[in-house]
């Protein structure tokens, strides 16, 4: 792979990776790992995939810590249930071995402690709530004897009384209508059920009291009771016996009450301790485990007692990795010294961008598609200004392009305030990707200008290009005449007339075609960039050259004559202008016969374009896998010919390197060599893919240049939608006059307010995106974009905690 020309430099294309070995004495196996951590840099690889993950070398260390962490949640969703709020940790937290010991054990300490306090307020709350049922039971039962015993007017006979046993308890409110009906069913009416509702904090609740003849019903009774998760209590037949035990009750709660309190206090002192310290003990546990999890990747070597690790790191960064390793070795003060190697390999290296807050978001729409292959041209870059440009043309008005960059501007003006703030997912969705709204808005505007539309109104910032007559008739058709032409954009004369529509509509539909050919032909230019990065020659003539051809020999014509008809006057020459689809049309259809010429000369350019686009599709087809036999066939006579002869000192190198790879000895031992073998394709294997290939870019280059024509169809929507929205709110508001107008406009611009942002800012604003984003994926990025590519991955403290 050739050299970049560019070093540092990794937004066009990726950085540049090496893959490195690290031989780490194993005492200070975990401090250098640490500081790794701290410097993200590194992504390392499993050096023990065949090893199982329960017999890996720190797997204890790993338990431990992970049993560390499950307290550490614990004391978390206590201090939430105590109200208390946590701070967030400093990141740069950091402990010895024998500080994480100490937390070990603090852990189990205070697990017991707060566990057993928990434990005892349940029991405290369990004894309150069966004093306070079973008070507010005897308190029902008092008044129902009362009342009976003061001549109610449900009295029951004194002598039936003595025969008369009774079943109280406590049962959940909705379920006092069942009890009711299947006593009243299973004995047959022989019952007296009387209710009250349970007073104070559990409201949801009844108390019962039921009545009835013989020890064999009463039993039956309780056991239907407690089937419908009733508690039953015992109450004392005898009013003194009752009274008793009432005030036992009242003194029990008492005591209940002061012991609770206790423990409430008890157990909020200790979450409170808990809770200054938990969030530098959550940052310090999640640091281990990481360092432990990513010493199980490394192999270790017992004769020599060091760690070896392998891992990936941007080639401009590799000094930076050495004097971290350097400066944990000087401060440890150990015989065998940290080294660093570079080696050389034929493994695909991760793909690194960098990239700020503002390239960011870009960079995830190009990710979230496909992830670019190691070295090949970023779309991410130039995505920064398409994809805003292509949203703001269908979406082109000055004052929703405002609405939404004041939005945007406000997400970037608050982020550091907002960053610190919890978010929901739609809203987190905004606020990352703040940039993008951001020139969402501006180019919005821009294009807003350029369409003279705000709000589906016009404005005149300059003077105006056509003239209309100083007198006419009511009722009259009237004409303008041009006198000259509008400084920027379009003309505001054309607002209000009747041709309106349709001068827009062919200006639009005109404007997508060509923008849709710019945008396919720039990205189509990247590829041969890549080609020239990576010296391909056979795929610039096999792939490049001919697709060129193809493409600008019918699309890239089509919109030459767009542009060459707008800049001839038609109405000064005479002559009725041609139609473009027509043209194109028969262009294929009827070469050499043109019934309306464009221009002198024109059926025999078109004869020849067609003729250089039909030769292209075998060009297209033929070459490369052709081009690909020969050198198959080349490399197959070398090695035959070359079998013990001089030739072998030759490829020797060669030879060896695809025999050893980049296996460094016995270090890595070659455990995931041959799942990174790059696959061999046979003849046939490329004939297929280059038939396909062929197939695609052919129909790609017609449909990607109708799909285009979506700028023009969500742009004449928008502005239709607008329009229909001002007429029947504000437009209508003004009809009115007096008191009565104020108020109307008043509510109708608060209508026309909350329904422009509500509907032609966000859900058109969201439709355009997404058309947007998918002229970025198919139509643009396929003509260069592999996306084959891994992403780099370093293990750094500062994403482990941000994912933890």
């Amino acid at each position: 792979m050739p050299e970049s020309n560019q070093s540092g430099e990794a937004i066009f294309r990726s950085a540049e990776m090496s893959l490195v070995q690290l031989y780490i004495a194993s005492e200070i196996g975990r401090e250098t790992v640490m500081s790794l951590g701290e410097l993200g840099l590194v992504q390392f690889r499993d050096l023990n995939k065949k090893v199982n993950v329960f017999q890996r070398n720190f797997i204890q260390e790993v338990r431990r810590l992970d049993n560390v962490d499950r307290q550490l949640r614990l004391f978390e969703r206590e201090c939430e249930k105590e109200g208390l709020t946590l701070e967030d940790g400093d990141p740069h937290s950091a402990a010895s071995a024998s500080d994480i010991d100490a937390l070990v054990a603090l852990g189990d300490t205070l697990e017991k402690r707060i566990t057993e306090l928990r434990d005892a307020e349940e029991r405290v709350t369990e004894s309150q709530t069966e004093s306070q049922e079973l008070r507010a039971v005897l308190t029902e039962t008092a008044k129902f004897f009362d009342q009976r015993a003061g001549g109610g007017s449900r009295d029951i006979e004194s002598q039936s009384l003595r025969n008369v046993q009774f079943v109280a308890g406590v049962i959940p409110r909705d379920r006092v209508e069942v009890l009711e009906r299947i006593l009243w069913r299973v004995l047959r009416g022989n019952l007296f059920l009387e209710t009250a509702e349970f007073g104070g904090d559990d409201g949801d609740k009844s108390v019962f009291i039921v009545f009835s003849h013989g020890a064999e019903i009463i039993s039956k009774v309780e056991r239907i009771a407690k089937t419908l998760d009733a508690h039953l209590y015992w109450i004392a037949d005898d009013v003194r016996e009752r009274e008793n035990q009432l005030q036992e009750v009242n003194q029990k709660l008492s005591d209940i009450d002061i012991v609770s309190q206790r423990t409430r206090h008890t157990l909020n002192t200790e979450l409170r301790l808990i809770a200054q310290k938990l969030p530098n003990w959550r940052v310090i546990v999640i640091k281990e485990k990481s360092v432990y999890s990513t010493l199980n990747l490394f192999q270790y070597d017992t004769n020599r007692k060091v760690l070896i690790g392998e891992g990936w790191v941007p080639k401009d960064d590799i000094s930076k990795v050495k004097t971290t390793l350097k400066s944990i070795t000087d401060e440890a003060d150990v015989e065998i010294p940290s080294v660093l190697n570079v080696l050389e390999t034929s493994r695909t290296p991760p793909t690194y961008h960098r990239t700020n807050k503002f390239t960011s978001a870009f960079q995830l729409i190009v990710d979230a598609y496909g992830i670019s292959s190691y070295r090949e041209v970023n779309p991410g870059l130039p995505t920064i200004v398409t994809f805003p440009f292509m949203f703001a043309i269908m979406f082109g008005d000055i004052g929703h392009g405002f609405i939404l960059f004041l939005a945007a501007f406000a997400l970037v003006y608050y982020e550091a305030k907002i960053g610190k703030m919890k978010r929901d997912e739609i809203f987190d969705m905004a606020y990352q990707g703040r940039y993008i709204l951001l020139l969402m808005g501006a180019f919005s505007m821009y294009t807003g200008f350029m369409y003279n539309d705000i709000f589906s109104k016009s404005m005149t910032l300059f003077k105006p290009g056509w003239a209309w007559p100083e007198s006419w008739k009511e009722g009259q058709t009237i004409q303008a005449h041009q006198t000259g032409v509008y400084a920027f954009g379009l003309d505001p004369t054309w607002h209000g007339t009747d041709n309106n529509l349709l001068f827009t509509n062919s200006y639009k539909m005109k404007l997508s075609v060509l923008m849709g050919h710019v945008h396919m032909t720039y990205s189509f230019f990247l590829s041969l960039v890549n080609y020239i990065f990576f010296g391909s020659v056979v795929d610039f003539w096999g792939n490049f050259v001919p697709g060129l051809l193809f493409m600008q020999g019918i699309f890239g014509y089509l919109a030459l004559t767009i542009v060459y008809k707008w800049t001839v006057d038609w109405v000064a020459i005479g002559q009725q202008p041609p139609s473009l689809l027509d043209t194109l049309i028969n262009m294929f259809l009827a070469p050499g016969k043109v019934p309306v010429p464009l221009y002198p000369g024109q059926a025999y350019v078109q004869v020849i374009l067609v003729v250089i686009a039909l030769i292209c599709v075998p060009w297209l087809l033929l070459v490369k896998p052709l081009w690909l036999r020969r050198d198959m066939q080349k490399h197959e006579y070398e090695r035959v010919s070359g079998n013990g002869g001089p030739l072998d000192l030759l490829d020797a190198p060669d030879q060896l390197e695809e025999t050893v790879g980049d296996t460094p000895g016995d270090a890595t031992g070659g455990d995931d060599f041959d799942d990174e073998e790059e696959e061999e394709h046979g003849f046939g294997d490329i004939v297929i893919h280059q038939v396909i290939h062929t197939i695609e870019f052919c129909l790609n280059c017609v449909s990607h240049t109708a799909s285009y024509l979506r700028l023009w169809a969500l742009s004449l929507a928008h502005a239709q939608l607008s329009t229909v929205l001002w007429d029947m709110t504000l437009q209508a508001a003004f009809g009115f006059s007096g008191v009565v107008g104020v108020i109307m406009t008043v509510i109708l611009f608060g209508m026309w307010f909350v329904l422009t942002v509500v509907i032609l800012v966000c859900m058109e604003g969201t439709s355009a995106m997404l058309h947007s984003l998918r002229l970025h994926w198919v139509e643009s990025m396929s003509k260069f974009f592999e996306g084959e590519g891994t992403p780099y991955e370093p293990f750094s403290f500062k994403d482990e905690l941000a994912t933890n």
